[in-house]
């Protein structure tokens, strides 16, 4: 053997909380962000229940503000995000011609950062309350503190959304570094399929947004825990303070959340279509424009602040010129499909009514980026019914897509597509009929956040129909959830290339193996795997010499990282510092045992590569 490291090797559990490869963090994201997803629908479907009929007495006053606020909290930072983080993990190596991601070990810190933050926020419900402030967490709301410990939600809220935000960030700049330094050879940018692009885009998102709300959780943290004065007008503070800083990420937040959904829609619709992307070169600028102006349109959630008229009408504009680019990409998805062998896969059938129903929710942004009107819908379910046309209507749809297309490779197995189609069309009627109604009972002034409204004035009718069109969602789900527990018994069958496609990561054995590529791949254009099938080829030209293959060591050294400011968060929160002092001296004592241990990683050698039998 040429190389005499030992293989560290674990089993069971012990290999899933000590593993660094991608595909296995891709998993237990997708795991995480799956249970944080179901207790999010599971809060959604009580609020529905609550306004059902008007002046019911199910969830009122403060548990129903609690449960907007952990509805909102939970599906943004703990449900979207790390399912989106599965598919990046999962796929962007794979389709780069990668082995790994730059940082194994930091990806997998992300990982269980993210995990024990949202871990932490959810505790509080067994802790005295969640946090009842929004999921915005305005001041002077979100500064209330109580010795008796009635208001601590917060804290909770400000110390888990740290420990997942670090995470988040983390993750982000590992994939910025393997985008940019780990693409096989000939993998130029503009070669990149559509997913890697708007990871890509997403991660720079990541890097210059979350430094934003990071700081103004650390701003709140004071605030609450030791008596700052950031947010405190009696003390000289300006609540508005916090909703600049808030929406410095926020708006951004949701082009990270929509930017993977496009990539998604982008592979999907033409791999079954058989049709080369329309306009691909536009689609790379489009995306990369929308990541520009998302920094630019924070005040658009600010027009009844008073920031006047100037500040009014220039953040109205630059919310309206996104339309430009998200026009672009609309016309290009369906030229794509125009004239194209399109086969209408449980996958695809997600893809395509996400274009239709992303475009309803844009077309009503450009209705509240007009300051005039935004002083009628502000704070109305027009708001409400707005954005969840864009975050459900638009990125649920987009992941579910990408669940259906995206399982064999993860998993080995194709999902069941009879099963697929009812989970489709359960959850897309479902769906516009939860949030359709909700334009017009905003229209017709009904406040959000509001735990009743007024019989009489004709806003029974929308409210019964959003919340059967919830439970119908919450049926989706379920039958998405069976199609899960059915397809897990089924032997891993699925080949490497299922639909025909077009990008790298399907000219691999799937599940992928462990090392990705047994030799990196050699691109010679766009859609490089269509490109090699159209030359006649089976699978892809090698660049280099099969040869051993360097892997990183398993390590439990991240999860306990995580473990220590988890511990940490609850010293801070119950003021006991010698619990905060130990837990992030524990995490520090971990990351020293990093500096100062070099672990070589190991080698897997050709002949192993042969004996496992292994396709190129």
């Amino acid at each position: 053997m040429a190389h005499a490291h030992t293989v560290k090797r674990h089993t069971g559990l012990m290999d899933w909380l000590t593993t660094v490869d991608h595909k296995k963090i891709g998993v237990l994201y997708m795991i995480a962000g799956g249970i944080f997803f179901l207790l999010g629908g599971i809060e959604a479907i009580l609020i529905r229940i609550q306004l059902l009929y008007p002046d019911q007495k199910i969830f009122i006053g403060d548990t129903f503000n609690q449960l907007t606020t952990m509805h909102g909290t939970t599906m943004i930072f703990l449900a979207a995000m790390p399912v989106i983080f599965a598919f990046m993990n999962a796929i962007v190596p794979l389709q780069i011609g990668a082995r790994d991601v730059a940082f194994p070990f930091v990806n997998a810190l992300g990982l269980w950062l993210f995990v024990f933050g949202g871990l932490l926020l959810n505790t509080s419900w067994f802790l005295g309350g969640a946090p009842a402030a929004g999921w915005t967490a305005y001041p002077p709301l979100s500064g209330i503190v109580d010795a008796t410990g009635a208001f601590k939600g917060v804290d909770f809220y400000v110390l888990g959304l740290q420990i997942a935000g670090i995470g988040t960030l983390i993750g982000g700049i590992n994939f910025l570094v393997t985008i940019i330094n780990m693409r096989a050879p000939g993998m130029t940018y503009m070669r990149m399929p559509m997913f890697t692009w708007a990871s890509f885009i997403t991660s720079l998102l990541i890097l210059f947004a979350f430094p934003a709300i990071t700081v103004g959780l650390v701003e709140l943290m004071f605030d609450r825990i030791f008596g700052g004065a950031f947010f405190d007008v009696a003390k000289g503070g300006n609540p508005i303070l916090w909703e600049h800083i808030f929406w410095i990420f926020g708006h951004p937040e949701v082009y990270i959340l929509i930017l993977p959904a496009f990539g998604i829609i982008s592979e999907i619709v033409a791999t079954f279509s058989r049709k080369r992307l329309f306009g691909y070169s536009s689609m790379v600028f489009a995306t990369a424009l929308i990541g520009f102006l998302g920094f630019m349109v924070w005040a658009h959630h600010m027009f009844t602040t008073g920031i006047g008229p100037v500040g009014d009408a220039i953040f109205g504009v630059a919310t309206m010129a996104i339309a430009i680019p998200t026009g672009v990409k609309i016309f290009n998805w369906l030229f794509t499909l125009w004239g194209g062998q399109i086969r209408f896969t449980t996958a695809n059938m997600f893809a395509t009514s996400f274009i239709p129903t992303f475009t309803m929710g844009g077309v009503t942004g450009v209705m509240l980026a007009v300051p005039a009107a935004d002083f009628q819908y502000h704070d109305t379910y027009f708001v409400v019914a707005h954005f969840h046309y864009v975050i459900v209507g638009g990125l649920v749809l987009g992941l579910f897509a990408a669940s259906y297309y995206w399982w064999p490779k993860m998993f080995g197995r194709l999902l069941n597509e009879t099963l697929g189609k009812i989970h489709f069309w359960t959850f897309f009627i479902g769906f516009h009929m939860t949030f359709f109604p909700q334009h017009f009972l905003g229209l017709m002034g009904m406040p959000r956040r509001v735990f009743t409204f007024q019989p009489g004035v004709g806003l029974e009718q929308g409210n019964f129909i959003s919340t059967i069109g919830a439970f119908l969602m919450g049926i989706g789900m379920i039958v998405f959830l069976i199609n899960i527990a059915a397809t897990a018994r089924k032997p891993m069958n699925a080949g490497s290339d299922p639909w025909d496609a077009r990008t790298l990561e399907w000219t691999i054995p799937s599940p992928a193996p462990e090392y990705n590529f047994k030799q990196t791949p050699l691109v010679r254009g766009y859609d490089a795997f269509w490109k090699e099938k159209m030359a006649g080829n089976k699978e892809m030209t090698p660049a280099e010499p099969l040869g051993s293959i360097h892997m990183p060591s398993p390590s439990i050294l991240p999860f306990l990282m995580s473990l220590g400011l988890f511990i940490a968060g609850y010293g801070f929160m119950y003021h006991i510092y010698i619990v905060s002092i130990l837990g992030i001296g524990f995490t520090l004592i971990c990351m020293f045992f990093r500096s100062v241990y070099d672990d070589h990683g190991f080698h897997i050698e050709p002949e192993e590569l042969n004996d496992k039998g292994v396709k190129a």
